[in-house]
């Protein structure tokens, strides 16, 4: 299992950003959560098999057609055990 912080910037608030990760999270099958910051960026941690969270972490570097992503900026995190995935509120 691997546990991934991703912070992605560029116009990804108000773009219904978040929602698009969570639908894409549970089709994969990864857990975690996905979050506004107060500096713009979106705040993601994806979590599930090295495959899983590979393909994950591409769709966050692509995003949707009104997002536009400008950087992704990756850190792997001690396992954290989450059940599902879910939107998080600041």
């Amino acid at each position: 299992m691997k546990t991934l912080r991703v912070h992605i910037s560029g116009t990804v608030q108000g773009v219904m950003f978040r929602k698009f990760i969570e639908e894409q999270a549970n089709r994969i099958g990864v857990r975690g959560f996905v979050r506004n910051k107060e500096d713009g960026r979106v705040e993601v941690v994806i979590e599930g098999t090295d495959e899983k969270v590979r393909d994950m972490l591409e769709i966050c570097r692509q995003g949707t057609q009104h997002a536009q992503v400008r950087n992704v900026e990756v850190n792997e995190i001690k396992y954290q055990g989450f059940e599902g995935f879910r939107v998080s509120r600041l």
